[in-house]
């Protein structure tokens, strides 16, 4: 059976079945094999419990597309994410599954333009994909008209329940019209989800996707605990010992996507970067890319990697460690597939630790420690991978052209001398033990400073913060503290050196979660401006003060994250 003729089965259209074969989808996943039967007989509202990157986006886009009546302008299909990252993304996977028809697909989210939003609805159009807070926004200002919606769609809405958005989920429930599908898809279903089902849903199903349909049995699980100053040295000595690398490397965040994958391109591998800022088209030239090898590793976000099904993926690599249980299982799961063995990489620090052990108690996964080959090993290594690629070739006998410099060579000087030469015009200083950085285990001291290499991402580890509030917006540390928390989700002992003033403030916090931080807070502030920017210049020395996790720190805590510059950060 072919892979349309599964899909076929499921009782899609023409149109739909155009788009999947566009997007080279392979087989129906188990929730799009549940949810797309049902959805297309156009009775009961769904609650499906299915995690991320399980394709929920085609589970419930494609029949949508099937039922509403094109070019007519009236919103017929609201979808609600939680972040603006998501919006985007499902609003252009909606837009893939088109196949064709003439249908308006609008993303709607904080610090866009309200002008682009109101002439796009003034315009018309037949489907929303927008964050809580804007949609309320159009709703008060009469921009946004729901009489004619027949389906609203509630995806993540664990995370919008955790991100405290429910009561606005709520709001906008109760401006919609009685007569609509309601469709909730959420990773887990604490209580809170279960009464929103009930107060605002009519007869429901229950989809559910077994935690067995995602387990995964061919994977190796690896973790490595480097210092995040280590991360991208790391990296690179995987991607050199391995003698095949054909891999998905995983960020919590766009610019650090990019940020990473333009040092591995000036490392001189063959990389590219993929997150919700990408369009479609630039998208499916770099998947494309990709899925013909001449790009072999891939740098995404967890968001933007969905929808991307590569067999013959090699390794899977957790350069940020995913924040719950069902996104490791779901990132690692794109390797060991049709009955290959696959590996997935973790990077951790020692703060880490605890995380990763709780997401191997709960996915049931058995990651086991190893340690990164020392330099003298991964000279060796590399001595002996060039001999037997040399071997191969004196076996085939393909020289190509190169015969006749060899003889004259031979002719003029010893044979060790020109194989010696040869070698050090091919590889240069590639087996110099000074060209490669020792990676120590976290805790130990290093006997000689640190040489910090061009363009390496995460050289110092801390990014100084600047927050346009202060005293006079009744801000103190543990405030500061605990809306950080509470809006990008970040662990408070993260947030450290705090230090506030009249009419702003500043923290340090990991270069991981600064990328995210910022995100969350763009366009928040005054004038829309950014709520949370990096500091810059003098503001990024060290507070005299300091404060950790609400209670004042100690002295010697001082000499921690000094939030010192990255030369090297883009």
């Amino acid at each position: 059976m072919s892979n349309l003729e599964k899909f076929e089965k499921l009782g899609l259209s023409e149109k739909s079945l155009l788009a999947i074969s566009k997007k080279g989808f392979e087989e129906p996943s188990p929730i799009q094999t549940l949810t797309i039967p049902l959805l297309l007989k156009n009775e009961k509202d769904i609650v499906g419990q299915a995690q991320t990157g399980t394709g929920k986006t085609a589970a419930f886009g494609l029949p949508i597309m099937d039922n509403i009546v094109e070019d007519t302008g009236k919103v017929q299909a609201l979808i609600i994410a939680p972040t603006r990252e998501l919006a985007v993304q499902v609003a252009e996977e909606m837009n893939s599954y088109r196949g064709g028809r003439s249908i308006g697909i609008l993303p709607v989210y904080g610090g866009q333009s309200y002008d682009q939003q109101f002439r796009r609805l003034k315009k018309g159009v037949e489907i929303i994909v927008g964050t809580p807070g804007r949609l309320i926004d159009h709703l008060n200002r009469g921009t946004l008209n729901l009489d004619d919606l027949k389906f609203m769609v509630l995806d993540e809405a664990d995370e919008m329940l955790n991100m405290g958005f429910i009561e606005d989920i709520e709001l906008i429930l109760s401006k919609t019209p009685k007569e609509k599908r309601v469709l909730l898809f959420s990773a887990t279903m604490p209580q809170r989800i279960v009464q929103l089902a009930g107060k605002f849903m009519g007869e429901y199903e229950v989809i559910k996707v077994q935690s067995e349909q995602l387990t995964v049995n061919l994977t190796d699980q690896i973790y490595f605990e480097v210092r995040t100053s280590d991360k991208f040295e790391a990296l690179c000595r995987i991607i050199d010992v391995e003698k095949d690398f054909y891999a998905l490397v995983f960020c919590r965040t766009k610019l650090k996507t990019d940020h990473l994958a333009n040092a591995l391109i000036d490392r001189g591998y063959d990389a590219a970067s993929l997150h919700g800022d990408i369009s479609q088209a630039q998208r499916e030239r770099i998947l494309g890319q990709f899925k013909k090898k001449r790009v072999n590793i891939l740098v995404a976000t967890d968001v933007a990697a969905r929808g991307i099904d590569i067999n013959d993926l090699t390794h899977v690599l957790n350069y940020s460690l995913p924040q719950d249980p069902e996104s490791y299982v779901h990132r690692i799961g794109r390797t060991g597939r049709a009955g290959k063995q696959g590996t997935a990489i973790t990077f951790i620090t020692p703060s880490e630790y605890r995380k990763l052990m709780n997401i191997q108690r709960i996915s049931k996964s058995e990651i086991r420690k190893e340690s990164l080959p020392k330099v003298k090993q991964l000279i060796k290594l590399k001595r002996k991978r060039i001999v037997e690629e040399i071997n191969e070739i004196i076996v085939t006998g393909k020289f190509g052209e190169n015969m006749h410099v060899a003889n004259e060579l031979l002719a003029q000087y010893p044979a060790d001398q020109v194989i010696a030469s040869l070698l050090t015009h091919a590889y240069k200083d590639e087996f110099s033990v000074e060209k490669y950085i020792e990676i120590h285990e976290p805790g130990t001291k290093r006997k000689t400073p640190r040489r910090k290499p061009e363009n390496s991402p995460d050289q110092e580890g801390i990014t100084r913060l600047f927050i346009a509030l202060g005293r006079k917006d009744k801000m103190d540390p543990p405030k500061l503290v605990k809306l950080i928390q509470e809006e990008a989700m970040v662990e408070p002992n993260l947030i450290r050196n705090v230090e506030i003033y009249d009419n702003f403030s500043f923290a340090n916090v990991p270069f991981e979660e600064a990328g995210h931080i910022i995100e969350v807070f763009r366009g928040r502030g005054r004038d829309k401006k950014p709520l949370i920017v990096e500091a810059k210049g003098k503001e990024k020395a060290s507070p005299k003060k300091s404060f950790r996790s609400g209670a004042p720190r100690k002295s010697r805590d001082r000499r921690q994250g000094s939030g010192k510059p990255n030369r090297n950060r883009r």
